[in-house]
């Protein structure tokens, strides 16, 4: 018999809930829409009046030609930070829910660099493959290869990806593993016994039933890629060089704080909102009919 929780007090439920409606509407909706508002402004040199402009501010930034380049570099960005952080992690996560000696150690090491700020993580990696300092970019030189992310873009877009990669690896490590754990080894030993080899296993039987927590974590890698790692690509190259590096979330505040067109800044936040959402439903629509729950 399924027991059911009642309330002593009708609007009980609506208090409980109501501080997290509270931030919400605080920290998430109200800057939304102050970012919306002020995208339709046009400030002065010392910010001190403002001018209802309409739409100017977004003919201008659809009219730059750099912005479609820096929509490029953040889709492939995005992507691959997303794919390398999603295939290390399950594979880590796999070995990790093996019956291993030390087992426990080497679990909690692997979930260790989610705790790293994002900016100390770009420091950390930017020390390691600093064509000078280096010790990675040291060993890149002596086999002949001329690391430099400091002057080349390709060189430092990789450099950026394999950081953000690495500071999220953690992350999904911890979602894969649960996922893992939560599957039961009795289906598995089933398909043994059937003669279906480890690799036949696991893409058959063990992925598919993963699919929730690979969908969740999709959707979730995405977001962090074209947002969290706003810290690492300013610790590292600062957007650089010649703006190989700068992502959407980079160029709001290169635009905004920096070059202080508060308008421009907030049109492009507005736009990149709308791409993020636009990206999110897609995922929901498309690709969450291919999980199996």
């Amino acid at each position: 018999m399924q027991k059911r929780v009642f309330f002593t007090h009708r609007f009980l439920p609506y208090w409980l809930i109501a501080p997290q409606i509270a931030v919400t509407l605080v920290f998430f909706y109200w800057p939304a829409s102050q970012a919306v508002w002020q995208s339709f402004l046009l400030e002065d040199a010392f910010g001190l009046s403002s001018t209802f402009v309409g739409f100017e501010n977004y003919r201008t930034l659809f009219s730059d030609a750099s912005y479609y380049q820096t929509i490029l570099t953040t889709l492939v960005f995005a992507t691959a930070v997303t794919l390398i952080s999603l295939s290390a992690a399950l594979l880590l996560a796999v070995q990790a829910d093996k019956p291993l000696r030390g087992a426990t150690a080497y679990r909690t090491l692997l979930i260790w660099p989610y705790a790293v700020a994002p900016a100390v993580a770009g420091v950390l990696w930017l020390f390691m493959f600093h064509p000078s300092l280096g010790v990675v970019a040291r060993g890149l030189r002596h086999l002949g290869i001329a690391w430099n992310p400091m002057l080349d873009g390709d060189h430092a877009m990789i450099l950026v990806v394999l950081a953000a990669a690495w500071k999220q690896i953690s992350y999904n490590f911890l979602f894969f593993l649960a996922g893992l754990q939560a599957i039961p080894k009795s289906i598995i030993e089933a398909a043994a016994i059937d003669g279906a080899r480890p690799a036949r296993r696991f893409w058959t039987i063990v992925f598919p039933l993963l699919s929730p927590t690979t969908f969740f974590l999709l959707v979730v890698n995405i977001v962090y890629a074209f947002f969290d790692t706003f810290g690492i690509i300013d610790a590292m190259t600062g957007g650089g060089p010649a703006k190989a590096t700068e992502t959407l979330v980079y160029k709001v505040f290169a635009d905004g704080r920096l070059g202080g067109d508060l308008g421009g800044s907030a049109a492009q936040s507005v736009v990149l909102m709308i791409i993020v959402i636009g990206l999110t439903a897609i995922q929901f629509r498309y690709i969450e009919r291919k999980v199996t729950y």
